[in-house]
This record gives structure tokens, sequence and C-alpha cells, in this order.
């Protein structure tokens, strides 16, 4: 399924949620903050949009989610802006940490599947030179004497 925009227009080829397309007008008026709010939360570091040749921001669909979350918890939540910028590089680590888990969980199953396989050719590679012994059968004898006559 091809990525769109919340007003369900496709987003432009090559494109995905993290692509900075958008001017600051337009990433102000998705968020429903002021652009001069938008460059305060870039210089303190809450939202880094991309950059154009000339220094003009562009910001992503994810810059705009980040944007009103941080709307949110000031507004809704009562959290001032060190407290989200300390929230969101917490959410960021976590999302790394995640990735990073889901990589190593991936490695272990590749590297449980080769240990398997390369078990599994070396007992191949023995039943070949294993040899039959069939065991005497054994019997168990009583041995009875004789009283002995004097």
């Amino acid at each position: 399924m091809m990525p769109s925009f919340p007003s369900g227009v496709p987003f432009p080829a090559n494109a995905d949620e993290d692509t900075p397309i958008f001017v600051i007008s337009v990433a102000a008026q998705l968020s429903g903050l002021h652009a001069q709010t938008l460059r305060s939360y870039d210089r303190l570091g809450l939202v880094s949009p991309g950059r154009t040749s000339g220094g003009g921001r562009r910001y992503s669909m994810r810059d705009i989610a980040v944007l009103r979350e941080v709307q949110r918890l000031s507004q809704e939540e009562g959290v001032n802006l060190a407290g989200i910028k300390r929230i969101i590089h917490l959410e960021n680590q976590v999302t790394a940490l995640q990735a990073r888990v889901e990589e190593l969980t991936h490695e272990l199953a590749a590297a449980y599947t080769a240990a398997e396989q390369a078990a599994a050719a070396v007992h191949a590679s023995y039943r070949h030179e294993l040899v039959p012994v069939h065991k005497p059968k054994t019997a168990l004898v009583v041995w009875k004497p004789h009283p002995r006559r004097t």
C-alpha cells in the first residue's frame, strides 16, 4: 500500500513519512501551530526538519506527528519543553533499542538455523562410516556339580 498524506493524497514517488517535503507554512497549518513556534522548537531541538540547499526548513509527516505530540504534551499534560525534549529523546531511544532487539533476534535465529544445519551435515557425514556390529547372543549356564562320591 502506498503511503499517503492525511488527506488521502499519495506521497510523491520515492517519498515516505520521513521525506522532508512541507515548507514551514504548510507544516504549521498541518500541526496547528504558528510558524514562529516551529522555528522555536527547531532551535530547542524538539523537531529537526530537513533543510534545502538554501537553508529553508522542510518538514516530513513524521515531523508533523512529533509537533502534534509536543503540542498535546504541553497543553493537555502540562509538560514543559525540557520535559518534552527528554520524552522525545527517550521514545527515540526505545524505538532504536526495539529495532536492535529485533535485528539481534533475527541474527540469533539465523545463527541457530546455521548451527542446526552444520550439526545435521556432520551427522550425515559420519552415518556412512558406521558399521553395524552384531553382538553374539549370550546364554546363562547354571552349573550344578554332582556330589562327590567317596
